[in-house]
């Protein structure tokens, strides 16, 4: 088994390492990443549905979508994220319990009362600290975690959508639970990097058979060219995920609008906006557009100037 601690904060290239050790090697693997603030969404999610689109867009936090199931979390520099990367035995390669029980051992070891609680999270006091989510490929498994530190609630909060209503799909909802710091239970601990060195302390003294590891030139090379062209791109990230309906009801110059959009491979195929003449004929310019911000901005303002005061993130 190997350990390493990744060296950089960004989300796109960590997701991308994950990737690269699970499908590229064949050795058994302990990865602990640090990543900017992001929101990382489950493999079968619809990216709009479970981000705040206008929030993450205004403040710059990346909607990445991974290559395991589950439901969305919320990733920023008081987070620490654990994953096993290793050789499974056919049937028995999804094993949540395997993987969380040495993270649980560590943390009771600290006199915190963690445990596995649902289908895959890890909670004190009722309170989730960790989510965690599994993919298979082929002979190999990665079971990758949160491990909420030092986060920023607020910005947890509010970088997740809240309300989903306007949203229907055939999409992996998430379950939103209420979440807490380890740092609070934790006062002698006072950074994340001791916290991460602790972990790393406790899983070597477990095992006689962890070495360190460096990313390898050939998997770092890797890692960049999936970043470019799989992790940073928009067609994985918002188009990959399963066809959707939108409705809303909106006021737009006092009067009550209403927008239904059919939303498949990230582009808006049907749209029919019910209200003021001047969003109905605006409805046909919508489709054939990609269902973002920017591209809707664009075609509406083509439009005409009586349209400038439309709140864009009526759409979503």
């Amino acid at each position: 088994m190997y350990y390493m601690n990744s060296e950089s904060a960004d989300p796109f290239f960590n997701l991308a390492v994950e990737e690269v050790l699970l499908k590229n090697d064949s050795r058994d693997f302990i990865f602990f990443y640090i990543n900017n603030p992001s929101v990382i969404i489950g493999k079968h999610q619809t990216a709009h549905k479970e981000a705040d689109t206008k929030f993450t867009l205004e403040n710059n936090i990346p909607v990445i979508r991974r290559i395991s199931g589950g439901g969305t979390v919320f990733h920023d520099r008081g987070n620490l994220n654990f994953s096993f990367i290793s050789g499974s035995e056919t049937g028995k390669q999804v094993d949540f319990r395997k993987y969380t029980t040495p993270i649980i051992k560590f943390l009771n070891t600290l006199g915190i009362d963690a445990r596995f609680e649902g289908k895959n999270d890890i909670r004190v006091n009722g309170l989730k600290i960790s989510g965690n989510a599994e993919h298979v490929h082929r002979q190999r498994v990665l079971h990758h975690g949160t491990l909420l530190f030092d986060s920023s609630l607020n910005e947890l909060r509010n970088a997740i959508r809240k309300d989903t209503s306007c949203y229907s799909s055939r999409s992996v909802d998430s379950n939103p639970s209420r979440v807490t710091n380890l740092c609070e239970m934790l006062p002698g601990i006072i950074s994340i990097a001791e916290f991460r060195q602790q972990l790393v302390n406790f899983l070597l003294e477990e095992s006689i058979d962890m070495h360190p590891y460096y990313l390898e030139e050939v998997h770092q090379e890797k890692a960049i060219k999936l970043v470019k062209e799989k992790y940073h791109s928009w067609e994985w990230n918002y188009a990959y995920g399963p066809e959707y309906e939108f409705r809303k009801n909106f006021i737009f110059n006092g009067e009550e609008q209403y927008c239904h959009l059919f939303v498949k491979d990230g582009m808006i195929r049907e749209c029919n906006i019910v209200g003021s003449p001047l969003l109905s004929g605006v409805a046909e310019e919508l489709k054939g557009c990609r269902h973002m911000p920017g591209d809707l901005s664009d075609a509406i303002n083509k439009s005409g100037p009586e349209l400038c005061d439309l709140d864009i993130f009526s759409f979503f």
